[in-house]
């Protein structure tokens, strides 16, 4: 679906239970950008008049390194010992000065949707922020009064390297999904729909379930954000404690990295966000792209901070130069 003839924008998620169709972008820190067009094709993404001249693969800095990452999960345990917490997912966040010629990230967005098919892949550009996805991760799915979440926990590169921690950590996340979504949802009705299905993608495979509920009457876009935001997958649990942990332990902002970003469509009552994993996103000339780890009492650090290369691995590679 290709968008154009921005119309307005606006930070209050109830313009999407107006009028309209919309591009959406909530970064993990709750800043919203809803923008909508007044025109959306069925139609690919244009080709960019122009190659993509990304940053070398020398410039990307991380915001934790492997010793300062390595603590962090050290530390997240340490709170899990003294009980606070059950799962905290830890991230750091890669970035690098664009080149002065790459003033827009279409050639990227090309370049990912050649090389890194994804199921959520998607490019938002507007004058003062550009997302370039390639999520692999369903955060929401409206349908009229019906929801659906596919939280994701459990990483390797064959279906073979998951574990028994994997497993754990998902079924803990589907709780948390299921606990979010009954703030909102009629009593009853919320169902497991899938419980660890292993999902292939490019370089990597994943556990996901599929959490579904039918929302109560009147149950708005904010209702829903205020309920379910940011991500269980994303953040830990109890959600709460774990906010408060990444808060102490991530040095920088995520950004729209594990945030939502996605579309709605007032009129109709649908509407489908991604989790903003696999996700670049482009400001004051630098370009930026997050990577981390579900940890819980069962991880191993290095094992964890392995976890991040991998998942930043392909993505990265394919943006440099």
């Amino acid at each position: 679906m290709l968008a154009a003839g921005l119309a307005e924008t606006s930070s209050d998620l109830r313009v999407l239970d107006g009028s309209g169709r919309w591009a959406v972008v909530v970064t993990f820190e709750g800043e919203v950008v809803c923008a909508r067009f007044d025109q959306w094709t069925a139609a690919p993404l244009p080709r960019a008049e122009h190659p993509w001249n990304g940053p070398r693969a020398t410039d990307w800095t991380s915001s934790l390194d492997r010793d300062g990452y390595i603590a962090a999960v050290r530390d997240v345990r340490e709170r899990i010992a003294a009980g606070t917490v059950y799962q905290v997912n830890v991230c750091r966040v890669l970035e690098a000065p664009l080149p002065d010629d790459a003033d827009d990230l279409l050639p990227l967005a090309n370049i990912l949707g050649e090389r890194h098919d994804a199921p959520f892949a998607g490019l938002v550009a507007l004058p003062d922020l550009q997302v370039v996805s390639a999520s692999p991760e369903l955060f929401l799915r409206r349908d009229g009064d019906r929801v659906t979440s596919s939280p994701i926990k459990g990483t390797g590169r064959t279906a073979a390297d998951l574990t028994a921690k994997d497993g754990a950590e998902n079924v803990m996340i589907v709780d948390l999904v299921r606990n979010d979504l009954s703030r909102v949802c009629v009593t009853g009705s919320i169902a497991v729909d899938e419980l660890l299905s292993v999902e292939k993608h490019p370089g990597l495979v994943h556990l996901v379930s599929t959490v579904s509920g039918r929302l109560r009457p009147g149950t708005g876009w904010r209702d829903l954000f205020e309920a379910t935001f940011p991500p269980g997958s994303v953040s830990g649990a109890p959600k709460s404690t774990a906010l408060r942990a990444i808060e102490e332990l991530e040095p920088v902002p995520r950004g729209p990295y594990c945030g939502a970003v996605g579309w709605v469509d007032a009129d109709t009552g649908e509407g489908e966000l991604a989790v903003g994993i696999r996700t670049f996103w482009a400001r004051d000339g630098v370009l930026r792209f997050g990577t981390g780890a579900g940890i819980t009492w069962g991880s191993d650090p290095e094992r964890e901070w392995a976890e991040t290369e991998l998942k930043a691995e392909r993505l990265v590679g394919l943006a440099s130069c």
